[in-house]
């Protein structure tokens, strides 16, 4: 099977991993093909254990249906709770920051609980309920709907929410990381909110466990060489060492903390 047929259908099943489930539109439209080919695809994938076809969806089947944003939560809570507190050692009472979707940047907002008078500005929900409890922060969200089961904002205005602010840090995270440290995301609106958010920061921190390194998504931001800090749990396989070596960025590896 051709290799960019393997790679299509590898991105169809994380995007129902990530989702719960997706439209045949939406993912023609994200993949850049036709309906037709999406459906070709979904004649393979569909085994009934795992992912299954319904009304013009793919979902994972219902034994697989477990909230995947919880499921993404749960997953590495060593590594993210330490990439967590070593980025919040970073942040000062009083700071303002862009704060992106993300269960690693949830672990963040989390470590911050110890911080007061924040302004927070996201379009994480999840992140606003935790940083929530300290009753000085400034806790800033966008209009809109709420994108379930990940307790997020997303679109074109979320774009423009951003772009009405200025902030001391933008955190955020990225779907996957490719070989040559391009930024990958599921959609580009996620692209596009991370962008805006590094524009209007002095400082950008990238979170990412190291899961991250070598996955696939398709819409392509930025490149890990353009970001300030970034921290991670631990070191990365090959061949995504090679990335660090000429990077003009302060790299942290959360674990190797004492």
């Amino acid at each position: 099977m051709a290799s960019k047929k393997l790679r299509r259908r590898d991105l169809i099943q994380q995007v129902a991993q990530e989702r719960g489930g997706v439209s045949v539109g939406a993912l023609a439209e994200m993949l850049g093909v036709s309906t037709q080919t999406i459906r070709r695809d979904l004649d393979t994938l569909c085994d009934g254990e795992t992912l299954r076809r319904a009304h013009g969806r793919i979902e994972l089947a219902e034994d697989r249906l477990n909230t995947p944003f919880d499921q993404r939560a749960g997953t590495n809570l060593v590594g993210k709770r330490a990439i967590g507190e070593a980025v919040a050692a970073k942040i000062p009472d009083g700071a303002t920051l862009f704060l992106s979707i993300g269960s690693t940047t949830l672990s963040v907002a989390r470590s911050l609980r110890h911080r007061k008078q924040l302004t927070v500005i996201t379009n994480n929900l999840s992140a606003a309920m935790a940083l929530s409890e300290e009753v000085s922060n400034r806790i800033i969200l966008p209009g809109g709907e709420v994108r379930l089961p990940d307790r997020d904002f997303v679109g074109e205005e979320v774009i423009a929410f951003f772009g009405r602010y200025r902030a001391e840090f933008a955190i955020f995270g990225t779907a996957g990381v490719d070989v040559d440290g391009g930024l990958l995301e599921f959609h580009q609106s996620e692209v596009r909110a991370t962008e805006q958010m590094r524009r209007n920061a002095q400082s950008s921190v990238l979170v990412i466990d190291r899961s991250k390194f070598g996955r696939l998504a398709p819409a392509l931001g930025g490149n890990i060489a353009d970001i300030d800090h970034i921290v991670c749990d631990r070191p990365p396989a090959d061949p995504f060492p090679s990335l660090f070596r000429d990077l003009g960025c302060e790299v942290e590896f959360a674990e190797d903390i004492e």
